[in-house]
């Protein structure tokens, strides 16, 4: 199974998002084609609601823990409740990779 269908099933199971996009954002980095190694998440599930931004990351950390130590190395988390994903539907672009060969 591939590493985004993995994390997407994970989530899915854990967290029951109302709305879940796993993003591989790995092309943007300086990695083997197919690498795999870097996803953007975004998830909105009634689980965040009333917890704060760190708490919510360290659900996501805690679901993904074997994905984390088989390979995944950067994971940028979008966590919303749904009443402030109706308040602010906003996806923050991700910077340029800065590291390896394209500095």
């Amino acid at each position: 199974m591939r590493m985004a269908s993995r994390i997407r099933e994970k989530l899915n199971d854990t967290l029951s998002p109302s709305l879940l996009d796993v993003i591989d954002e790995s092309r943007m980095h300086n990695v083997p084609k197919d690498a795999e190694t870097h996803f953007k998440v975004v998830i909105v599930a009634q689980a965040f609601d009333g917890v704060g931004r760190v708490e919510r990351h360290q659900m996501v950390y805690r679901v993904l823990k074997d994905e984390l130590a088989q390979g995944v190395h950067a994971l940028s988390i979008v966590s919303k409740s749904p009443s402030e994903w109706e308040h602010e539907a906003n996806v923050p672009a991700s910077p340029p990779c800065l590291g390896g060969s394209k500095r």
